[in-house]
């Protein structure tokens, strides 16, 4: 049989269409698997190869499932909102609805020539009025349950996007969709409380099985700290500047204190500031700098003596200055940090810089140089003199702060809480209404969704005001509540909002009455298993765990975590090794090779190049390799022979069951492929194969190339589709070669080899080494001393 890809991809990608075979079934009797793979946004480009190797992985694995006896729930959908449709919206003044309607079925169409195995009856799309009422609807709950709140605040403002970012989505000071320098400019904010849920995010890591550094980054980028809440007071004021530290052994080291520029404290005793003018200088250079470059460790140190006002440090009652400086924030902590420049680099080199006093408090340095980060004896520390161990030295601190009533122990996080408003056009309209005597009232559920209305203009005003601000049918409604004049909130949510549930509408994408059934979400969650790409692991997979922990403490959803199992796939590089960019020239368009090679080809190439987890560089040879080996696997149908001589292969198919079974749940798919490469020359070697083990062989391919084998298992006259029959099961005892070859030593030296029965008895196999006819001439007339026998391995015969 020739591999006719052009004819058999497309009978058999309507075969399955037809016979939908890929639909799960709510609440089968099977046991259950739900696949997930993170959801594309339709851009204009469509498919790239990246998309082809991160899907490919459950693709695999849920074909495997199937054949396994699983109900298995493999969906695929659209992240369609956000930033990009828009900017090309404006750009051609085309609406973002068609370009993302064009987008999908341009992506529908290219992911149903490639052969994946979705269940296209459960596609959801979050622009969809259907689904973000849902996406509204779970917001309005976090506003009833107090995790949604508006806070003025410095925001990271793409000037060139005209919208607001999170830190996630504007990190090292650069927008993440358009690359352009950030700014900070003050802002109301929506925010959503998810530091409230920092301690259950961090202990349901313990119940789920990522991989080590996606837990670790995710641990990370949540921060959770242990020390101190401690108070410093002003002096000659009746005012306290609160500070959390980890380090509250080193408090009778502190010399001065920073409060970030923007503290309320400045204003509040402006006139008691004789240096005010320079003061308000330093703050509007740091309004110019983004986040990022304020917090940076390796900078000049900048920051303004605060003329008028000194703090006093609790422990020992001495007077230190105050200072502003950029590296302090007001979002982090408390806006004011204790400085001890003895024990930190950075106030070591502010100290310096500013002519501060450095006090030792902790022995082992030489504080003349640098900064002693390390562990020692404390000192210059009344009580806690002499004390070496650092627990012990933070405890009684913490013990002494409580006694006099000045601090307390305390718990902070680095994540913050989520930035949660865009000023553009294509999101979810957030459901809330401003009114003058009721304040801010959420829309009622019973009117969601709240629809985006039909727009021609999607330009953001030049101070980044939301487009639906400019429309008054829009913006002007009645209160909810009282029913006087009211203004609809014209921010909309970020794109992540729709991804951070949209495993659960799978479950139920046509329910008007709920965003799923709990039945559905019973019998279907958790997610068996989710694979994506790493850079989603500190962003989309901690919003989207919030979201379900949120909704399983109101007994909507059946788990606290949403996924039980996730997995990471590497960069596909271009042929140069660098990562592709149409600048570079170096992509691959996934589709030409499905029009020259084959879907077949492209699917098992791209599970053959390499460790999956890795990076790994484009070959258009190994492209080709892989259309030569399903060429060959394709003549299997025309070496069909019942001969016993087939026999012969029994051991080389049992062992490659066994290698291919264990190396896809594994996820080493390369070397899953390759046994089966190993196996096809045994094949050739040979000569002749029986029809069962061609079929058997077919199985085992299906995962990857599934329209060729379907094709061989009807040429070959199996019944059904592949994925209704059983996976290839291997028998243990026939993985072990019949025959195996040792060395024969004598005195030590190797002499020979012999073959013998795997699992002889020793008396046979020295029988069989004596009567070869090379190791009978060397032990002729010889005295046997010694004979020693290592299983399956070698024989040594001492002899004299």
């Amino acid at each position: 049989m020739k591999h006719n890809f052009r004819k058999i991809e497309g009978k058999w990608q309507q075969k399955w269409e037809e016979a939908g075979i890929f639909h799960a079934v709510d609440g089968s009797d099977k046991p259950k698997f739900y696949g997930l793979v993170e959801f594309p946004y339709p851009s204009g480009a469509g498919m790239h190869v990246g998309h082809i190797k991160a899907y490919s992985s459950l693709e695999v694995i849920s074909r495997k499932r199937r054949m396994e006896g699983y109900n298995v729930l493999f969906p695929i959908g659209f992240d369609a909102f956000g930033l990009p449709t828009e900017n090309y919206a404006i750009k051609t003044g085309t609406h973002p609805r068609k370009i993302t309607d064009n987008n999908i079925a341009k992506f529908t169409d290219q992911l149903k020539k490639v052969g994946f195995s979705f269940d296209w009856d459960r596609v959801v799309d979050t622009t969809d009025e259907d689904y973000y009422k849902w996406t509204q609807w779970i917001f309005l709950k976090m506003f009833e349950h107090g995790l949604v709140f508006r806070s003025k605040a410095l925001v990271n403002y793409c000037p060139s996007c005209k919208v607001v970012l999170s830190n996630e989505d504007s990190q090292g000071g650069k927008c993440d969709i358009c690359h352009s320098d950030v700014i900070q400019k003050s802002k109301d904010v929506w925010y959503l409380k998810i530091t409230e849920y920092a301690d259950k995010l961090l202990a349901g890591l313990d119940d789920v099985d990522y991989p080590v550094n996606v837990k670790q980054q995710q641990v990370n980028w949540i921060g959770k700290s242990t020390g101190a809440f401690v108070n410093f007071t002003l002096d000659g004021i009746d005012e306290k500047l609160e500070i959390y530290t980890t380090r509250p052994d080193t408090l009778f080291g502190v010399t001065f204190m920073v409060i970030a520029p923007e503290h309320p404290l400045i204003d509040k005793y402006a006139d008691r500031i004789a240096n005010m003018d320079a003061v308000k200088n330093y703050r509007t250079e740091c309004a110019k700098k983004t986040e990022f470059e304020r917090t940076q460790l390796v900078k000049d140190k900048t920051g303004v003596k605060l003329e008028g006002i000194e703090a006093v440090n609790p422990v020992n009652g001495k007077k230190i200055p105050v200072f502003i400086a950029d590296y302090v924030m007001m979002g982090y902590g408390t806006g004011a940090i204790m400085a001890v420049p003895a024990h930190d680099q950075r106030d070591y080199d502010f100290a310096k810089a500013f002519g501060v006093e450095i006090i030792e408090v902790i022995k082992g340095g030489d504080i003349s140089v640098e900064a002693y980060a390390g562990d020692g004896e404390m000192v210059n520390s009344d009580f806690l003199n002499g004390y070496d161990n650092k627990k012990d030295s933070i405890a009684r601190m913490i013990e002494e702060l409580e006694k006099m009533g000045i601090g307390h122990a305390g718990v902070q996080f680095k994540m913050k809480d989520w930035a949660f408003n865009r000023q553009r056009y294509w999101g979810e309209p957030i459901p809330i209404v401003h009114c003058d005597h009721c304040g801010v009232v959420p829309v009622p559920y019973e009117e969601l969704p709240l629809r985006l209305p039909n727009v021609e203009n999607f330009e953001p005003g030049e101070e980044g005001e939301s487009p639906l601000a400019k429309i008054e049918s829009f913006v002007n409604c009645t209160c909810p509540k009282c029913g006087a004049p009211a203004r609809r909130e014209t921010d909309t949510m970020p794109q992540w909002a729709g991804s951070s549930w949209y495993f659960l509408r799978y479950i139920d994408p046509k329910n008007d009455d709920m965003f799923a059934a709990l039945d559905k979400v019973k019998y279907w969650m958790p997610v068996d298993w989710y694979n994506g790409g790493m850079e989603h692991v500190t962003r989309h997979v901690i919003y989207s765990r919030f979201w379900h922990h949120f909704l399983y403490d109101l007994g909507l959803v059946n788990t606290p975590e949403p996924y039980a199992k996730r997995s990471i796939q590497g960069l596909i590089l271009g042929p140069d090794g660098d990562k592709m960019s149409k600048s570079k020239g170096n992509v691959v368009d996934p589709l030409d090779i499905v029009d020259d090679f084959g879907a077949d080809t492209l699917r098992t190439y791209i599970m053959f190049m390499g460790d999956y987890s890795a990076a790994t560089p484009w070959n258009d040879n190994a492209v080709k390799g892989c259309k030569r080996f399903l060429e060959r696997v394709s003549g299997f149908t025309d070496m069909i022979s019942e001969d016993a001589e087939t026999k012969k292969l029994e051991t080389p198919f049992h062992k490659t069951i066994k290698k291919v079974s264990s190396d896809i749940e594994d996820m080493k798919f390369n070397t899953a492929i390759a046994a089966l490469m190993t196996l096809t020359n045994d094949i050739y070697n040979l000569g002749k194969v029986s029809n069962e083990q061609v079929q058997i062989f077919a199985k085992l391919l299906y995962p990857f190339a599934p329209h060729l084998c379907e094709e061989i298992w009807e040429v070959t006259g199996g019944t059904g589709f592949l994925s209704d029959n059983s996976w290839p099961v291997y028998d243990e005892a026939k993985t072990v070669d019949a025959q195996t070859e040792i060395g024969v030593q004598i005195n030590g030296k190797l002499r020979g080899t012999v073959v013998i029965p795997t699992g002889a008895e020793k008396e046979e196999v020295f029988a069989i080494a004596k009567a070869d006819e090379k190791i009978a001439s060397l032990v002729e007339g010889k005295t046997f001393v010694k004979e020693i026998y290592v299983p399956n391995r070698v024989v040594n015969f001492v002899v004299k």
